[in-house]
């Protein structure tokens, strides 16, 4: 029994799959945004009781969290020391000189204050060379005293990030002791253990934001395991990665910062997964939840792993899935601009609490669900009859915007829905036509609990067809979850130019990140048969400021082989890249090992009963505004759609997750892996 738990801003979504039956159970519970274990416990409990089992026969929980990522967000994290090298205080400050646009960005820019304040950061008397050289001998008595007086002000973590301690890190080492020694309770992560990497800014400040959210994490985790151990549950509990892979949840709560985009990672998983399985390999996936929306670009099956992400305003050099998120879900909220007078969307947004109108929970400012209510696009309840909406308060907001623009309740909500699918319409532009992608040439994935309410129109957009819906599009990030496997990532910077050098020189130093990569998944109990290993380095053209990572392949690391075949790789990936290839010389930047995993696919029997008599599938016909006006829409039930059924917009397909949106000159056909798969009229037959 495994179980995905997938907290978002309105719901947290649990998938249970049952591996010997080969069923899975899902369920939706309200979000607690004042402590998500509440709602997490909450969820497993209900979860339980829908699939007849005790919270004890549950064997593996995979759980995605935005504790981390919040903290940043709502600069809500713990109060972090620094320890730099003398000289380098204002290393957080001067950043990278960048700002968000040109001279009018500057102008409104508000500059964040630093994870780390200028009164809580220290220069130590010491320093290393690029080549890890010793250029000025730690001062230990001076040490000391700074130490002594930083973790006696009041510091809850302590980051020590020293210059070029990527090449050689002893002197952290020796800090991180004396701390041990004087300051046993205060958590210390070191810039060598947690970027590797050169680049000074970026090893600071992410090693900065780990320790800014690692109190944060660490709490939230204990509270976690204490409430599931207090309702019965025994099972292990691993976190999910921003590159979508698993790790435990004590290294999670050490390395938190690899979860900064925990909770998006599980529907791109999912996405490629799907990719795989119906034989589709171009898809972008669009995650619409209650609060934002995440889409991500799918290609044969993989999505692109980016080596640095930004939360907020703070970039983190972490490996993560490449992901776009804008500030528009189902529970954006709608109101009119006092300085212009015009309709706008988000990005605030009613979450969980109190929710759009229709929930019927306090909410009295219009959402975007609200707007779907008045339509007829969302049915008068959701979740399988357990939550009943109040379509007329719904009405009623949506009224009341509208009487100010001067637009009936049915056309503000078009509006409202217009303006919404216009911002998730950009953040679809940017991961396609902005990197040189022709959209047409893609499917879309709706998934999320809003995702297929509004799938089909992003298609007519972008004109991207099919449209897919999965089989459980509600819960999909919980499903990516349970598909994940186990996943993390060893570097070591090492700078040279591949002119002149020697193979071997390079392999070798493959050994050291191999033994550190065997050793985690003895840690994470990866059995043998279930674990690999992957190799590359990160090359670049003498002279250029980014690197491209060229896998390399265990027989050229374990042989000791030359280096031309992956230098002729280097050139065609990067013209593949960048549309271009130079002859000038080729540096080596770092080396990389990934080390995996596998975990169990998730497999489902389907149900039998469902017919391809569409008219079987019938709940009721409801009013719904298509084009303008009202037409007699036809509700159906998903789970009666058998395999090859077929049905005709306009029309609204509902089912316990979610509820899908098939508009006019649209029709709607159940594939063999039971995914909805919608196309435009002109497109059939």
């Amino acid at each position: 029994m495994r179980l995905g738990v997938d907290v978002g801003g309105t719901f947290t979504d649990l998938l249970l799959h049952d591996e010997k039956g080969r069923r899975t159970f899902q369920a939706k519970t309200p979000s607690t945004p004042e402590d998500q274990s509440i709602g997490v416990v909450e969820g497993v409990k209900l979860i339980c009781e829908k699939a007849g089992i005790s919270p004890a026969d549950i064997d593996l929980i995979l759980h995605g969290t935005t504790v981390a990522t919040n903290a940043v967000l709502e600069g809500k994290g713990s109060r972090v020391g620094l320890l730099v090298t003398e000289g380098f205080e204002y290393t957080l400050h001067l950043a990278k000189a960048w700002t968000p646009g040109p001279l009018f960005g500057w102008i409104n820019m508000e500059k964040p204050d630093p994870l780390a304040s200028l009164a809580d950061t220290r220069g130590i008397p010491e320093r290393m060379n690029a080549r890890g050289e010793v250029v000025r001998e730690l001062d230990v008595a001076a040490a000391t005293a700074l130490i002594d007086d930083l973790c006696s002000s009041g510091i809850e973590a302590l980051t020590i990030s020293l210059m070029h301690s990527y090449a050689n890190a002893a002197h952290e080492r020796q800090l991180r002791d004396i701390v041990a020694q004087r300051f046993p309770d205060i958590p210390v992560s070191l810039s060598s253990e947690i970027l590797p990497e050169f680049r000074e800014y970026d090893r600071a400040i992410t090693t900065v934001m780990n320790d800014y959210v690692r109190p944060i994490m660490k709490r939230y985790l204990s509270r976690i395991e204490d409430r599931l151990a207090d309702n019965g549950v025994t099972a292990r509990l691993h976190i999910v990665r921003s590159d979508g892979g698993l790790m435990s949840a004590a290294a999670a709560s050490e390395r938190p910062v690899h979860t900064v985009l925990s909770g998006p990672a599980g529907g791109v998983t999912s996405t490629m997964m799907l990719s795989r399985r119906s034989g589709f390999p171009k898809l972008l996936a669009f995650d619409m939840g209650g609060t934002s929306t995440d889409v991500a670009v799918i290609i044969d099956g993989e999505a692109t792993i980016s080596r640095s992400t930004e939360v907020g305003m703070f970039p983190a050099k972490v490996p993560t899935l490449d992901v776009r998120s804008v500030g528009a879900g189902g529970g954006s909220i709608a109101d009119v601009s006092e300085l212009t007078g015009s309709l706008r969307v988000g990005p605030r947004s009613a979450g969980a609490r109190p929710g759009p109108v229709s929930y019927g929970r306090g909410g009295t400012e219009p959402a975007v669900s609200d707007a779907n209510v008045v339509l007829g696009y969302l049915p008068p309840v959701l979740l399988g009859g357990e939550m009943k909406l109040d379509v007329e308060g719904a009405r009623k907001a949506v009224a009341n915007v509208g009487q100010q623009i001067g637009l009936s309740p049915e056309d503000a909500a078009k509006g409202i829905i217009d303006i919404a699918n216009e911002v998730m319409l950009g953040a679809l532009r940017v991961i396609t036509v902005q990197r040189g992608l022709d959209p047409r040439e893609f499917g879309l994935v709706a998934f999320g609990g809003a995702g297929p309410l509004h799938g089909n129109a992003m298609a007519e957009l972008l004109g991207c067809y099919p449209v897919l819906v999965p089989p459980n599009p509600g819960v999909l990030c919980a499903l990516g979850f349970l598909e994940a496997d186990f996943r993390n990532e060893f570097v070591q910077t090492y700078i040279r130019s591949t002119v002149g050098l020697d193979p071997a020189e390079v392999w070798s130093r493959f050994a050291e990140l191999e033994a550190k990569a065997q050793t985690w998944l003895t840690e994470q109990e990866v059995t043998e048969a279930d674990a690999s290993i992957t190799y590359s380095l990160d090359l670049r053209y003498e002279q250029q400021g980014f690197e491209v990572a060229v896998p390399v392949s265990a027989a050229d690391v374990h042989n000791k082989g030359a280096l031309t075949q992956t230098l002729a790789d280097f050139h065609d990936i990067h013209e593949r890249l960048y549309g271009v290839r130079f002859t000038v010389p080729v540096e080596l930047v770092a080396m990389r090992v990934v080390a995996r995993g596998a975990t169990e696919p998730v497999e489902e029997s389907f149900a039998e009963a469902a017919s391809t008599d569409v008219k079987a599938a019938i709940i009721e016909t409801r009013p719904g505004y298509f084009n303008g006006a009202w037409q007699d829409t036809v509700h159906y039930d998903r789970n009666r759609l058998g395999v090859g059924s077929r049905v005709e917009g306009p029309a609204i397909i509902r089912q316990y997750d979610t509820t899908t949106v098939l508009l006019p000159a649209h029709y709607a056909e159940i594939d063999a892996h039971g995914n909805i798969l919608i196309w435009p009229v002109s497109k059939g037959n």
